[in-house]
């Protein structure tokens, strides 16, 4: 059989042109990340050998970085992204970090010496405002696809996923000032990194657009992403006669319906809770906790999708693809009961 009669037929077989054929053969850029794999999947349906470039991306590895696994979001993010991975031809090189541990300079310096065809970073260092940015800058520089989700910096030239972090929170206060509720606190993550910035800046919006109120710092408790930082937390803003809390994450509304209780009060009758992220335990808790759902499905797709079009020469753009989060509203909210009296210092 011909060279031309093969391309004719991988062609016909992948729906393309066999000039799309020859430049997924010869790996040249400007094939969509779909298209490529349709030639690479018509190449072996139909018996013929890949080329030794291609059989070394068949078996391809990426590398998956996320700071943790005790968070039930990170679990979720991973899964859907080595589960589309796959589906690709890809594996997923998963990389967990614990305090103490492995940092993620070390894990990408593990992941380049395993010859990665490229990494994602979920809510990396790059979400740190006052990280270096020199750690990503060196990636690109040598031509690794990388793509970052979350946390997004204008200052590294890569292509970013992220939720909708000003508006989830713009999204949580409008819910509770619907419920009557009028003195709201915010129990956020430290003020040094990106999402607990814009979940902060969702908020002052939120308060000001629903309720008139500009002059909120004495609502807005920072603390650590952990149950024992929203307990602390809750403390803080029911001190200062909150009756309902925003939280930057499901594990700190954890923690802030444990200190609620911890003073006699009850959720939601007494004072209302909002999460965020919609983890999987949120419909088990007790109260099942109302939260604002990061799409985590659909920015896992689309982180996939980015850096395989990458892998393949097609350069994503380097800016923030910004996705919708939505409010799920379950039983930890309720309409506002009597304010909450002040504490001295409040």
């Amino acid at each position: 059989m011909s060279v031309t009669m093969r391309l004719a037929d991988i062609a016909a077989h992948a729906g393309v042109s066999e000039a799309t054929v020859s430049r997924v053969l010869n790996g040249k850029p400007g094939v969509a990340a779909a298209t490529r794999q349709a030639v690479l999947t018509a190449l072996d349906v139909l018996g013929y050998e890949r080329p030794a470039r291609l059989r070394q991306q068949r078996a391809g590895l990426i590398g998956l970085i996320v700071p943790e696994l005790t968070n039930p979001i990170f679990p979720t993010f991973a899964q859907v992204i080595e589960s589309a991975l796959a589906l690709s031809g890809y594996t997923a090189v998963l990389c967990t970090q614990t305090p103490g541990g492995i940092t993620e300079d070390d894990y990408t310096e593990l992941l380049l010496e395993r010859g990665v065809s490229g990494i994602i970073f979920v809510n990396g260092l790059h979400a740190d405002s006052r990280s270096d940015r020199a750690r990503y800058t060196r990636l690109i520089g040598r031509g690794l696809p990388i793509v970052l989700v979350n946390g997004f910096r204008p200052d590294i030239e890569a292509p970013f996923i992220s939720n909708d972090d000003i508006g989830s929170l713009e999204m949580a206060v409008a819910h509770l000032a619907s419920l009557g509720h009028r003195r709201i606190g915010l129990a956020v993550g430290q003020d040094r990194f990106v999402p607990s910035i814009r979940k902060t800046d969702g908020f002052r919006r939120g308060m000001a657009e629903h309720l008139g109120v500009t002059d909120v710092d004495g609502l807005i408790a920072n603390t650590l992403f952990t149950v024992e930082g929203g307990q602390a937390a809750v403390q803080r803003l029911l001190d200062r006669g909150c009756t309902a809390i925003c939280c930057g994450s499901d594990i700190i509304a954890i923690g802030a319906i444990r200190g609620a209780r911890q003073r006699h009060l009850r959720v939601p009758e007494d004072v209302s809770i909002v999460g965020f992220d919609d983890s999987p335990m949120t419909p088990y808790l007790d109260p099942p906790l109302t939260t604002v759902r990061q799409p985590v499905r659909e920015m896992g797709l689309a982180a996939v999708s980015t850096l395989l079009e990458e892998i393949g020469g097609t350069k994503a753009p380097r800016t923030e693809l910004l996705y919708r989060p939505e409010l799920v509203v379950r039983r930890s909210t309720a309409p506002a009961a009597a304010p909450l009296p002040v504490a001295a210092d409040g």
